[in-house]
């Protein structure tokens, strides 16, 4: 074998070994790709939930601050009624 072959197997084993390095760090950026995508799913998931829950409380505070402000009128109402009849 020549200096010249045995250069070039050296260099082969040197780049295969790259490779091999390169797809070891690819196949784990890949496990990490995965997970950081289901974390963005569950959070995804997580967040149409919590919105749709802070629609449902908005719509049931508006109700709820329409009814007050119809007591208090009454209440209002009732109080100027009573001042008169006194």
């Amino acid at each position: 074998m020549s200096g010249t072959e045995a250069a070039l197997r050296g260099h082969h084993a040197a780049l295969r070994e790259g490779l091999s390095e390169l797809r070891a760090r690819r196949d784990e950026l890949s496990g990490r790709i995965r997970d950081e995508e289901a974390e963005r799913g569950r959070l995804q998931a997580r967040i149409a939930t919590l919105s749709r829950r802070l629609s449902e409380t908005s719509e049931s505070l508006a109700g709820l601050r329409s009814a007050r402000a119809h007591i208090d009128r009454t209440i209002a109402e009732m109080d100027a009624a009573s001042g008169q009849v006194l």
